[in-house]
């Protein structure tokens, strides 16, 4: 086994550098380095170090979200031994400067949106996204590697909030080895099964910055030459999108996503009216062999393809309703469990020998033991080596070397452990009894109409409305959030209070049927929000919850009805001041989003998109554009929206043997066309002589036959490459034509959408709404080589005249990062108002213009008016 964390990175990252390391969302596009690429990026930053004097044991923080040149800089920093501080991408501006200073760090590694709020100027930054570009000068020849040994510092990972000092876990280089051995052993015996499945391809939602997220995004991936994908989106319908579209064979998550994905199939079938039968296979499908499983539900694994195989998941306990529907699914869902201070794992389950409900087996190398409270102890070399805080550094474990997880939990006879919650959580009953929160909110989500939930302790004897001191009375109280049917009728009055027979009342009832007498609710209270607070692992923030809940008991309950900020809360305003850039001091649901809000359209599709990630849910783009005040948001969330327009993306028109066909018919069919209506002059091809790579192809909009002129004046290897955005509601009218259009009409249309998905390469761009989904496509087809026509001004011309570019267009360009080409076509519109169909050669004219690039991060709206000026001087 390696002595260092270095050596560790340059055996595996060589003997795999050929293999595919990771890839990241760019925009729409997909970014991928090789294990040989980051190698040679760290080395590189190695180099940029020992330019800077900074060595063994000097701290460089890195603040930023998960991307191969993140991992490339922490690998850079172990290379010369110094000493990395990873910080939570969402932590404050504030949180971050006091660690930076705490430590004396002599570096900030950082994503650009956090620049402007980095330590003073003194300190030296360098942008993660710029980084190829800033190490291009240095040599990627590995150095020397430093003097370093298995007590030496790895990484200080704070963990405290903004409320206290920073307060962070020093992990060594044996820390983390300690952990990576026993695994290395368990996977080396099922490595010639690997090969059936290689690449493993991982999807790891899970932050840099905590160590689990480490674990499976950097310390066990290179052991099997895996792949493994970054996503900052949480959205269910993307996650699922990128599952199948990458083939991903393991997602990497908190238990909060796998609840998510749960829901939104749940959702799905009970738009499609299939829950019936879902539920029918589901019983019948216990028990049975996992391959029965996979045939039972074929139709599932069809959504998320069929090389998906398991989720891993931390950070909290997987609830075993959760767990046992994707098992019944044949999935494997695999949880681990340990702690930063534990350098992240003290036991995982095995995924061939799953044991329900449990955390998993401890891991070889490591002691457990239970106190007579049922506190988790541990110890073993996994164990970090202290703490580090203002004062310094100082020991984290107790006498005989043990360390106090601050867990509880419980042991069985085969050794698999079990979670029960957090010490400091335990609800003391006046009786002296002790309840477990986890216990309660099993049985709270046994019930079909819980979205989620957490159970805190309320103290009674704080509750000064019936006038008496109840002596410490600690009760259980059920915080719910119903799912969005079942809570947009739900009693908003307090819940304590409730004897009308209300929703929630009647849930947590049926809960404590199944609890003994000590452990039954007798306080129960709906959140008042459409999420709960989360940590960056997203955890629910049960300390705010609970402060939430008990000052709930002690104030009067306003009336219902009332129609102000506080009915949309916090997390509502806060996605608000996200998009406008500033703080919003009193949000109304009364509020008009543009006049009042001063949101663009393209604030819109971010406020769409921010709402979706936030909450995990899928939301009707064509519903949202009609939204127009605070309170409409709020009335889609709860479940107002009505069907969305589904448009679809032929992607195997990208593939073979469309690609043929494509061929044989612009030459057969296309060109002899062309020919017969008007060959036209082709201007400014020169421009293109040493371009190659892909475009975006923006040109005026005459007629429907304008894609065919430009097909014509490419160049063949962008003209066999090119891929069409149309109207989307044309296009989708002739895939699914309505009943009025009879059966051979019906057919006829159909036929009329094969052939223009298949030889023209056509893909749908709404006009009003879900043109989202499109430039997503778009991003796809660039990474398969293909350039991309779009028509800007989204209508024909009806005087000559250009029309208005769409700010979209802007949005397009700067998120697929390829140069735009103008284009105009000239003559066309004459003929058509002559009522002409055919003419002379070269009576229309194409004239290509100048390939532009634009700098990361230009206005869309800017982007956009500089194109159509550039078209119309054409």
């Amino acid at each position: 086994m390696a002595n260092s964390l270095a050596t560790f990175f340059s055996t595996n990252f060589q003997l795999h550098s050929q293999e595919r390391a990771y890839g990241q969302r760019r925009g729409y596009r997909m970014e991928w380095f090789s294990y040989g690429q980051v190698l040679e990026l760290a080395s590189s930053f190695a180099r940029e170090l020992e330019s800077r004097k900074i060595g063994k044991g000097d701290c460089v923080m890195l603040w930023g979200e998960n991307s191969a040149q993140w991992v490339a800089a922490f690998f850079g920093c172990v290379l010369r031994g110094a000493v990395v501080v990873p910080m939570d991408n969402g932590a404050s501006t504030d949180f971050a400067a006091r660690v930076f200073r705490q430590v004396d760090a002599k570096l900030q590694v950082t994503s650009r949106p956090h620049v402007d709020g980095a330590p003073p100027a003194d300190h030296p930054v360098l942008i993660l996204e710029d980084l190829q570009q800033k190490l291009a000068s240095h040599s990627a020849i590995p150095a020397s590697d430093a003097a370093l040994g298995r007590d030496d510092i790895l990484q200080i990972v704070f963990t405290s909030g903004t409320t206290r000092e920073p307060k962070g876990v020093v992990i060594t280089h044996g820390n983390v080895l300690a952990n990576i051995a026993p695994l290395e052993r368990e996977m080396l015996r099922y490595m010639k099964y690997e090969r059936l499945v290689h690449p493993l391809r991982f999807l790891n939602l899970l932050p840099l910055s905590h160590v689990f997220g480490q674990f499976l995004g950097m310390f066990l991936p290179p052991l099997l030459g895996g792949t493994v994908i970054f996503q900052e989106e949480l959205k269910p319908s993307e996650v699922i999108r990128t599952i199948r579209r990458e083939r991903v064979s393991v997602l990497v998550s908190v238990p909060r996503v796998l609840q998510s994905l749960k829901q939104k199939i749940e959702r799905d079938l009970e738009d499609h009216g299939k829950v019936h039968g879902f539920q029918q296979r589901f019983r019948f499908a216990e028990g049975k062999h996992f391959l029965r499983r996979w045939w039972i539900f074929r139709d599932i694994r069809r959504q998320f393809g069929w090389k998906f195989l398991a989720f891993i998941c931390g950070g909290a306990a997987l609830d075993r309703e959760t767990e046992e529907f994707w098992g019944r699914l044949g999935y494997a869902a695999i949880q681990g469990y340990g702690l930063t201070e534990t350098t992240s794992l003290i036991s995982v389950n095995h995924p061939f020998k799953l044991g329900k409900g449990s955390i998993g087996k401890v891991l070889p190398g490591r002691e457990l033991k239970l106190a007579e409270d049922g506190e988790i102890l541990v110890r073993g070399g996994g164990v970090a080596a202290g703490y580090w805080d203002a004062s310094g550094r100082r020991d984290l474990t107790g006498d005989g070397g043990w360390y106090r997880t601050g867990d509880v939990g419980a042991l069985d006879d085969a050794g698999n452990l079990y979670f029960r919650g957090r010490t400091k959580e335990v609800i003391v009953t006046p009786a002296g009894l002790n309840v477990y929160p986890e216990d309660l909110e099993a049985a709270l989500r046994q019930q079909p109409e819980i979205k989620d939930c957490v159970v805190v302790g309320v103290d009674r004897s704080k509750d000064d409305r019936a006038g008496n001191d109840r002596g410490g009375n600690v009760e259980p109280c059920a915080v719910v959030i119903l799912r969005e049917e079942i809570g947009a009728a739900a009693d908003t009055r307090s819940r304590e209070m409730a004897d009308d027979g209300s929703v929630v009342e009647k849930i947590v009832q049926r809960a404590n049927q199944s609890l003994a007498e000590y452990q039954r609710m007798r306080m129960w209270f709906q959140w008042p929000h459409e999420d709960f607070p989360r940590t960056g692992t997203q955890k629910p923030r049960k300390s705010v919850i609970q402060e939430v809940t008990q000052n709930h008991f002690l104030q009067p309950t306003p009336a219902s009805g009332t129609s102000t900020a506080s009915a949309m809360g916090a997390p509502i305003a806060e996605l608000f001041a996200r998009v406008v850039g500033h703080p919003i001091p009193s949000l109304q649901a009364n509020a008009n989003l543009d006049s009042d809000l001063g949101l663009s359209s393209l604030d819109r599709v971010e406020l769409l998109s921010a709402v979706e990630d936030r909450y995990q849910v899928d939301l009707s783009e064509a519903i949202f554009s009609a939204v127009r005040t605070v309170g409409d948001l709020e009335g889609l969330l709860r479940g107002q929206e009505s069907q969305r327009t589904e448009y679809h993306y032929p992607r195997w028109a990208l593939r073979w043997p469309a690609t043929w066909l494509r061929f044989l018919a612009h030459y057969l069919l296309l060109r002899p066309a062309i020919v017969l209506l008007g060959w036209p002059r082709i201007e400014g091809r020169e421009n293109l002589r040493e371009v190659s790579g892909q475009l975006l192809v923006v040109c005026n909009h005459i007629a429907d036959v304008d894609f065919a002129f430009v097909q014509t004046a490419l160049p063949a290897r962008f003209r066999h490459h090119l891929a069409t955005a149309t109207r989307g509601e044309d296009l989708e009218a002739l895939r699914n034509p309505p009943s009025s259009r009879g059966i051979f009409a019906g057919l006829y249309d159909r036929m009329l959408w094969v052939s223009g998905v298949s030889l023209l390469n056509l893909f749908p761009l709404p006009r009003e709404a879900g043109f989202r989904n499109s430039f997503a496509y778009a991003g796809e087809a660039v990474d398969r080589a293909y350039s991309i026509l779009v028509f800007p001004e989204g209508r024909h011309t009806v005087d000559g005249k250009i029309n208005p570019f769409r700010a979209g267009i802007g949005l397009l360009a700067n998120n697929l990062g390829v140069p735009v080409l103008p284009m105009r076509i000239l003559g066309l519109f004459e003929l058509k108002q002559a009522g002409k169909r055919f003419t002379a050669p070269w009576k229309i004219r194409v004239r290509i213009g100048q390939p532009i690039r634009f700098a990361p991060g230009t206005a869309p709206e800017q982007i956009a008016a500089e194109l159509q000026k550039v078209v119309e001087l054409l």
